[in-house]
């Protein structure tokens, strides 16, 4: 295990956490980090510090310094203002604080690069690791660290599952965590890293990449430093696990937004594109598709083909759905004769046996559950995307929980799309919290089915 990896442990399973900048009063950063890790039911021993007389904050003894702890600190969470972050950082040094996250802004990211730099030289000379400066710092669900200063109340938190998301930007972390407490998937470790004055993507992928508890690996970035580097680490890692990135800053506008928000050097989107498609790297084009790319990759197994059997019970959206599995470069198969066979002696005389497979308006559980018994015998369809419409008169939660035991057994890929309001968000909830994949539209699907294709299709080539 080399230093990187223990330098991250430090920071998402700590036994003991200076909280530098807590306050009494709610308003404050400190305030929120300090209720976050109490709130998370945290373990190991926290330590307020705040320069002023508390002689306690959330009802923890409260200190000057961190050079007033007697103990061993395995993380300093720095909350204070920029200006006086060197002196902190001098005293964690002191100290001998094993690794640090600073949360606070006004840096590179506002044109104060010399005091970003001084920053990064104290740490340098005590070689103490640092992430941040402006970012939010980390999450793990399972070691109930939470650096996050983002109120409870405004913040759905994910349960505990196999993706892991860094982010450049804080607020595109924020917003992901949210999304994902509201999909089917979990997560493992949230990592914003901000200016990324010394652990950077680099770092962080070789890191996760290592991490049994993470099974996928998601990145929103603005720029990469060590480009040569992080190519030759998402090769190494696009093998063990799929690697997701959302690339901000595509456009030359953006590229120019990226900078004055994270002090980042964009690059040129083409040079990215590049490294990504060599190095097996799965682009996200938006929030939406890091969401659906990443349950996918979570739940399902391999896609080795692209030939993907339709089932619905309502024909144009079946329709929609071939043109969208042509559009992403997949197939509808032809059913053998032995499968047309077995499907006329379920199915009604209206049904046409086909692909796609309109099973009619009226389809119930029994219907879904005698198409699914063929399809997933057949040698010749790879995955299977079934479209239930939970607004018809047959579809209700037995239908949910015929895809569900479907979806669990099955060795092949299989997707649902339901589109819909509450009643239809209800019966989603109950196949996603059981591993199934449910998407809005077909075209997010296919989309979907396609990344998985891809790198199935990168890994056993290489």
């Amino acid at each position: 295990m080399d230093n990187k990896y223990k330098n991250f442990n430090y920071m998402m399973n700590p036994k003991s956490v200076a909280i530098i900048g807590a306050s009494n009063n709610p308003d404050k950063v400190g305030h929120v980090i300090l209720q976050n890790y109490i709130d998370a039911g945290y373990a190991g021993k926290l330590y307020p510090v705040n320069i002023k007389d508390e002689v306690s904050i959330l009802n923890i003894k409260a200190y000057k310094s961190v050079v007033d702890i007697k103990n061993n600190i395995d993380l300093a969470v720095i909350a204070v203002p920029a200006e006086i972050v060197p002196n902190v950082v001098d005293e964690c040094g002191k100290s001998k604080v094993k690794s640090i996250i600073i949360v606070s802004g006004g840096f590179a990211e506002i044109g104060a690069v010399e005091l970003q730099d001084n920053v990064g030289a104290i740490a340098k000379k005590y070689n103490i690791p640092v992430l941040g400066p402006n970012c939010l710092g980390v999450m793990d669900p399972r070691t109930r660290v939470d650096t996050l200063f983002l109120p409870a109340f405004k913040i759905d938190k994910p349960k505990i599952g196999g993706v892991s998301f860094a982010s450049q930007s804080g607020a595109v972390g924020s917003s992901v965590l949210d999304m994902i407490s509201g999909e089917g998937f979990g997560l493992s470790k949230f990592i914003s890293y901000g200016n990324a004055i010394d652990l950077d993507e680099v770092d962080i992928l070789n890191y996760l990449g290592n991490d049994k508890d993470t099974k996928v690996i998601v990145f929103y970035i603005e720029g990469v430093k060590r480009g040569r580097a992080f190519m030759e680490s998402a090769k190494r890692v696009s093998m063990k696990k799929p690697i997701v990135v959302a690339k901000g800053g595509r456009t030359n506008a953006g590229s120019k937004a990226a900078h004055s928000h994270t002090a980042s050097l964009a690059g040129s989107y083409e040079a990215y594109k590049a490294v990504f498609k060599q190095s097996g790297i799965i682009q996200a084009n938006s929030l939406g598709e890091i969401l659906n790319f990443s349950k996918i990759f979570d739940t399902q197994p391999p896609l080795y083909g692209n030939k993907i059997a339709i089932i619905t019970n309502g024909g144009g959206t079946g329709v929609m759905a071939t043109d969208a599995l042509y559009d992403n470069k997949l197939e509808l198969p032809e059913l053998s004769d032995s499968a047309i066979n077995k499907l006329k002696k379920v199915m009604p005389p209206i049904v046409n046996v086909r692909l796609p497979l309109d099973m009619a308006g009226d389809a119930d559980d029994k219907r879904f559950s005698a198409a699914l018994d063929v399809m997933m015998n057949e040698d010749n369809i790879d995955a299977i995307m079934v479209i239930a419409l939970f607004q018809t008169p047959g579809a209700d939660s037995r239908v949910a929980a015929t895809l569900i035991h479907y979806g669990t057994m099955m060795k092949k890929p299989l997707v649902v799309v339901s589109p819909g309001g509450s009643y239809t968000q209800a019966h989603k909830n109950m196949m996603e919290s059981s591993g199934i994949p449910v998407y809005s539209s077909p075209e997010d699907a296919a989309r979907a089915l396609a990344v998985l294709h891809k790198y199935t299709e990168f890994k056993v080539n290489k």
